[in-house]
């Protein structure tokens, strides 16, 4: 019943439906008639201004007729269409070709407010026709610069590489107070002139270094090099990069404050140049700056040409450790002065200064393989600066005999001497055993801040192990020096208690004579060595437990060898020791010393 009494009703909603849709079809089809037609009589007058809103509109009614292009007249009328659009395309290139011809000597003297609308229309165009026009007006641009800095022209040399980036700044300030209104923001014309000079620019470069290899120097390619990085930390400030990727356009977040990009110049920055202190390297890490998108763009062509700069680091290093060697010859040994004994080397911190400075230099150039070259040098010379000024310089013992330099026994006879080293040479060792301890530390900080510089992928090839491995046996050494100097100092002494008659002692005496000696030598020795080694206790520390753990046993031995000992003879034993020595020496070693 109800079906029955909504059948008309549901009848007329559908012929309403139905009318309203055809009402509304015709009207779309009326205004794409009349439309095309205005396109087509709009693009013969070159009518570009009225065209971009016209063509817009005919492309949107046209969407509301893809399901009738069935019908001929429909088609008909979309063939129209995309007729007009190719005829607007070859228009609108033709108009461009004219006003900036690509052999043309001169340009107009400004922007054209026909071109400037035609701009607008070619954004809805094929993105082919808008990639057309960037390109050839991008090439008309840079015509001259391809004339003036040809490779045969003087200018085109890497001494005079500051003239290229000095055109196309100029290039840059002449477009936009030219051009920078003809076309769309969006386009992004300044920044697609300056990364084209960029490419054009590196592939010239390649190509004259390539044909002038031998007379490139270093100070010649890295002042080349500077510029250039410079030039790119001028485009990062500048620009976004946002053309960069594959052609794909990315909106800024803000608009730039100046449409000029370089009405002010700023003064170039020189390449970093940074010092280093002990214990720079342990400094707080700087947050890293933004990645600039044009590093590289340009300075690329030097990488293969950097073997230069290696080379020339190779020889001044070199040069370098020479001149440490002869100035130690120089200054001869330290003065036996406690307050400066010790101290590290001023060579040691110079030389890590010029590590330094090569790192930071070598990580603007490349951050590939010229990175692992630098290392190999670095290297190098941390291995012959360990061999020819830290163990080179110490003091050579006068036996072979487990580096002993005692040829005679001691006599009973307080204030006798042995051959030992001098106040100045165990400063020395000292000081050589400071800066080998400041050269490990100092060479575990240059890994890690080597692995940061160079590229992940070559991070494993930098390994400095070996090299603060033979820091670490420049230390071991300098302590062994130490304990045998000391050990050989008491050793006389002991040798002379085991040569005694102890079964002819009938009286228990004072202290006896190579007791004092003993005493008389690690108060002498011991206390220096604590000085001088005030920057660095731990290895104090080790040079205390080695002398205990050398001269205990000796000491052992050597009573063991006293016999036949008397009962007053045994007496005069523990009295020497035990009252004189023993307590003495464990209590100051474990009070004073460590």
């Amino acid at each position: 019943m109800v079906k029955e009494i909504t059948r008309d009703i549901k009848q007329l909603d559908h012929a309403k439906r139905h009318l309203t849709t055809s009402i509304t079809t015709l009207n779309h089809l009326h205004m794409l008639a009349g439309g095309v037609d205005s396109l087509e009589a709009m693009t013969r007058r070159r009518q570009y201004g009225e065209v971009a809103n016209l063509l817009q509109g005919v492309m949107n009614v046209l969407e509301h007729f893809h399901k009738y292009m069935g019908i001929p007249q429909i088609r008909q009328l979309s063939e129209r269409v995309k007729a007009a659009q190719t005829e607007l395309g070859q228009q609108i290139l033709a108009d461009f070709e004219e006003a900036f011809p690509s052999q043309g000597t001169k340009r107009p003297g400004g922007p054209s407010n026909v071109l400037r609308d035609a701009c607008l229309i070619a954004n809805i165009l094929d993105p082919r026709i808008k990639q057309e026009i960037i390109k050839k007006f991008i090439k008309q641009h840079l015509s001259e610069y391809l004339v003036l800095f040809q490779e045969n022209q003087d200018v085109a040399w890497l001494d005079k590489i500051d003239r290229r980036y000095a055109w196309i700044k100029r290039q840059l300030v002449d477009y936009e107070e030219k051009y920078g209104r003809m076309f769309p923001r969006e386009w992004y014309m300044s920044e697609r002139i300056a990364v084209e000079f960029c490419h054009v620019t590196r592939t010239e470069l390649a190509k004259i270094m390539r044909t002038r290899a031998k007379e490139i120097e270093v100070k010649l390619l890295l002042f080349a090099i500077q510029r250039t990085t410079n030039f790119e930390g001028f485009l990062a400030k500048r620009f976004s990069g946002c053309t960069l990727t594959d052609g794909t356009l990315k909106k800024l977040e803000s608009p730039p404050p100046s449409t000029n990009p370089f009405l002010e110049d700023e003064p170039a920055p020189e390449m970093e140049e940074l010092t280093m202190e002990k214990g720079d390297l342990d400094q707080p890490k700087k947050p890293k700056a933004p990645d600039n998108p044009f590093h590289g763009i340009v300075s690329k062509c030097f990488e293969p040409h950097l073997y230069v700069y290696i080379e020339s680091q190779d020889k001044n290093l070199g040069e370098l450790i020479d001149r440490f060697v002869g100035d130690f010859k120089v200054q001869g040994l330290p003065k036996p002065n406690t307050d400066e004994g010790g101290a590290v080397l001023p060579s040691c911190a110079d030389l890590f200064v010029y590590y330094k400075k090569c790192m930071v230099q070598c990580s603007q150039l490349s951050t590939g393989e010229p990175m692992i070259a630098l290392t190999t040098i670095f290297q190098k010379y941390l291995r012959e600066y360990a061999w020819k000024i830290l163990s080179g310089n110490l003091p050579k013992t006068t036996s072979s005999s487990g580096g002993l330099t005692i040829s005679s026994l001691l006599k009973e006879k307080e204030g006798s001497e042995v051959a030992k080293f001098t106040i100045e040479e165990l400063c020395l060792i000292c000081s050589i055993l400071s800066t080998a301890e400041y050269c490990l530390a100092t060479t575990q900080q240059l890994e890690e801040k080597l692995k940061e510089k160079v590229d992940v992928s070559l991070i494993e090839r930098i390994n400095l192990t070996g090299e603060m491995d033979t820091f670490s046996t420049v230390i071991s050494s300098s302590i062994q020096l130490l304990v045998q100097d000391l050990d050989a100092a008491c050793d006389p002494a002991l040798t002379a208690m085991s040569k005694m008659q102890w079964q002819n002692v009938e009286h228990v005496g004072d202290q006896s004579p190579y007791v004092t000696s003993v005493i008389l030598h690690i108060k002498q020795n011991v206390p220096i060595i604590r000085d001088n080694l005030a920057s660095t206790r731990k290895y104090f520390t080790q040079f205390c437990i080695k002398f205990a753990n050398s001269f205990i046993p000796k000491f052992i031995t050597h009573l063991f060898k006293c016999k036949p000992v008397s009962m007053v003879g045994a007496e005069q034993v523990r009295q020497n020791w035990h009252g004189a020595f023993a307590l003495w020496f464990c209590h100051k070693t474990r009070i004073l010393f460590i």
